[in-house]
């Protein structure tokens, strides 16, 4: 079975056609990214300007070996040295704990309490499957209203838009990363994932896992005012 190759327009009317249609799938497919950074200009920060918050929300980034990977030990670092600094109580951790072999929360938790988060201060959600269900869970869930949420750069503009979208007044930090093919990857991977952004922002789906309300962001936030 042979596959007959496209045929392109011979005349300049279908060329100009061509192009036209082309160019606007391209502009089609920016939209949500250029929506994601008008919506997040004024919400972003550095750990250095960074807003004081009841709560930072720290997002998953893949385990190595059970440890976090070097770009979720970038986020957690930065949560703590905001914690040090008394610009936060409280952390939640957000994360995928789909299998019994793979933790993302509780490995989040154990890396914090090594570098001086009092495992009281940490509050771990098991169901942060994806950026939306992070967002929406840390409202409706524990009770977020406002908080500070802490990814790398190519992510935290998302995160942000989501976050206000599910109810959480957010501010951003966008931790530095290596410029590595990892970095790249998600880059590439957040023009595509923008689409996705604009439909969880305007449909509200509910997370894969809702589940009834948990107090842990007020008995934490309780213990650091106790």
């Amino acid at each position: 079975m042979k596959i007959r190759r496209p045929r392109l327009p011979r005349t300049r009317q279908g060329q100009r056609r061509l192009v036209q249609a082309v160019m606007a799938v391209c502009v089609l497919a920016l939209l949500p990214a250029t929506w994601l950074f008008v919506s997040t200009a004024d919400r972003l920060r550095t750990t250095a300007d960074a807003p004081r918050a009841e709560v930072a929300v720290v997002f998953g980034a893949g385990l190595w070996n059970g440890e976090p990977s070097p770009y979720l030990a970038h986020r957690l670092d930065a949560a703590a040295k905001l914690y040090r600094a008394g610009r936060i109580e409280v952390v939640l951790v957000t994360g995928d704990n789909s299998r019994k072999d793979y933790d993302e929360p509780d490995a989040m938790r154990v890396y914090l309490t090594k570098h001086g988060v009092p495992a009281a201060r940490i509050v771990s959600d098991y169901a942060g499957f994806d950026t939306w269900d992070s967002c929406v869970r840390a409202r409706k869930i524990f009770g977020v209203h406002r908080a500070v949420l802490i990814s790398q750069g190519f992510h935290i503009r998302r995160a942000v838009a989501l976050c206000e979208a599910a109810g959480v007044a957010s501010y951003g930090i966008g931790v530095d990363a290596k410029h590595d093919v990892t970095w790249y990857y998600g880059g590439t991977r957040e023009v595509f994932a923008a689409g996705k952004a604009v439909l969880d922002a305007v449909f509200r789906p509910d997370p894969v896992f809702l589940g009834p309300k948990e107090p842990g962001v007020t008995r934490a936030l309780a213990k650091a005012r106790g």
